[in-house]
């Protein structure tokens, strides 16, 4: 990799970052929108529960000057896990570390988008509590920036936890973020592990029988391709139609995150969202030992991440959200946008050589 030697490239490459380049989000019918108004795609990575893999881990000043300038992506998921070691058992540690992450982001010029990692219990609701006091910390601590993304809840399951119980929810938390951080954009999780209900209860139909009332809201989606094909296809096709959809979370392996790559079931998720404009994160960026994490095992303790360390998982999304390169609408559209394609740095534990 080049070095940068120069003030010149360096506010060059402040010029071209997502951040810089879009500024405040929004939602305008079903896209989300940069700061003029056009419909934009991000793509990244979601961190693995930042409770194992977190700052000082898998997530460093290093891993994450890769992801932003080698992987070049736009937006970082924090996933902030509330059970299983996570949020409940540390309320300021992990508050802290979130807000650690945010700014480390902000720095490069990425989105960061705040997952609210509940998952077991899968009802939203029994962490209500906790979300509205950590919501109001995050939203306090970051109002002024314009690169955060808050959703309030990962992947509702379980017997009776439909749409309606979701929205029971969402119709709490959201002003609590509203009042502090009016503009921007929230997220909520829909029914059925963020599947529209295709894996639990309920259906699409729900969701737009009874949408969420608020400006800048738009609803999650998950899969995983070697478990879930046609039937989840589909309705996000279908539900991208008539709804803002994020796609928050997504592999190419089983609902695991691990067993068998199927990359060309994924690619055509990967294709409908690019047409679409759908934004993206991936799981996930670590070296859990499953299939669908990005890194080999070892490598986050290595402190080098070079891409001879990528599993093919990692090799093959890496690729996905550097090809082909962002192209950001601008305020004028009839002029050349030029696309951000990085600007080449020295990367600390890198030892591949790239050409820009």
């Amino acid at each position: 990799l080049f070095i940068l030697q120069s003030t010149a490239i360096t506010q060059l490459w402040a010029q071209q970052t997502p951040v810089s380049q879009n500024g405040q989000l929004k939602v305008c019918g079903t896209q989300l929108c940069n700061q003029y108004n056009k419909p934009i795609q991000l793509r990244g990575m979601s961190t693995h529960g930042i409770q194992w893999y977190g700052w000082g881990k898998c997530l460093t000043e290093n891993s994450l000057d890769v992801l932003a300038y080698d992987w070049e992506a736009d937006i970082l998921r924090v996933s902030l896990y509330v059970q299983e070691g996570g949020y409940e058992t540390d309320p300021v540690g992990f508050t802290n570390q979130v807000n650690r992450l945010i700014n480390e982001a902000s720095e490069r010029g990425m989105y960061v988008l705040v997952d609210w990692h509940q998952l077991n219990p899968g009802d939203p609701n029994y962490n209500l509590a906790n979300a509205k006091q950590f919501f109001t910390a995050i939203a306090n601590q970051h109002k002024d920036k314009v690169n955060i993304i808050y959703d309030v809840c990962n992947e509702p399951n379980g017997s009776g936890v439909n749409w309606n119980r979701i929205k029971t929810y969402a119709d709490q938390i959201i002003p609590v973020i509203k009042s502090i951080d009016n503009d921007a954009v929230i997220l909520v999780g829909t029914q059925g592990w963020a599947s529209f209900g295709v894996s639990g209860e309920g259906s699409l139909q729900d969701v737009l029988n009874n949408p969420l009332q608020f400006d800048n809201i738009m609803y999650t989606f998950h899969f995983y391709a070697k478990s879930h094909r046609e039937a989840y296809l589909s309705v996000l096709d279908q539900a991208s139609d008539q709804l803002p959809v994020f796609v928050t979370e997504f592999g190419s392996q089983e609902y695991t995150g691990d067993g068998p790559n199927d990359f060309a079931m994924t690619q055509r998720f990967i294709d409908l969202m690019r047409q679409k404009k759908i934004s993206w994160t991936s799981w996930n960026y670590s070296d859990d030992f499953r299939s669908g994490a990005a890194w080999q095992t070892g490598t986050c303790a290595s402190g080098f991440w070079d891409t001879s360390r990528l599993k093919e998982a990692g090799l093959w999304i890496r690729d996905k959200i550097k090809f082909p390169a962002d192209d950001f609408p601008g305020g004028d559209t009839s002029s050349d946008q030029t696309p951000y394609k990085g600007t080449p740095i020295s990367i600390p534990g890198i030892v591949e050589a790239e050409n820009y």
